[in-house]
């Protein structure tokens, strides 16, 4: 992962998204449940994004109790053909600082 300061270009598409890799809501981020999925709002970077899916929401929320982000998925009952989208949905939510790998925190 570059650094802050890096000059090196950072991908932020869903090939840089590691959907095996362990994951976590960032420590700075509240979530909020609404009746549509959720608000979550980064303290530090003062970002608010939506999550616009219920199943979503339960992805983020078991992000910490599961293995992998791919196992989320699975636990929240995605089907396999919607995993592409959760995909780049949680790559989005990576590359916008709202979830980070388990062991950064």
């Amino acid at each position: 992962m570059a650094c802050a300061v890096s000059t090196e270009p950072v991908s932020t598409g869903p090939e840089a998204f590691d959907l095996d890799a362990a994951w976590q809501v960032a420590p700075q981020v509240q979530v909020r449940p609404e009746r549509f999925g959720a608000l979550l709002y980064h303290f530090g970077t003062r970002q608010l994004s939506f999550l616009k899916s219920p199943v979503l929401l339960t992805v983020v929320r078991s992000l910490a109790g599961q293995p992998s982000a791919r196992a989320a998925c699975r636990a929240a009952t995605v089907p396999d053909q919607e995993l592409a989208s959760y995909h780049r949905a949680l790559a989005t939510l990576a590359a916008s600082q709202m979830i980070c790998p388990r062991d950064a925190a």
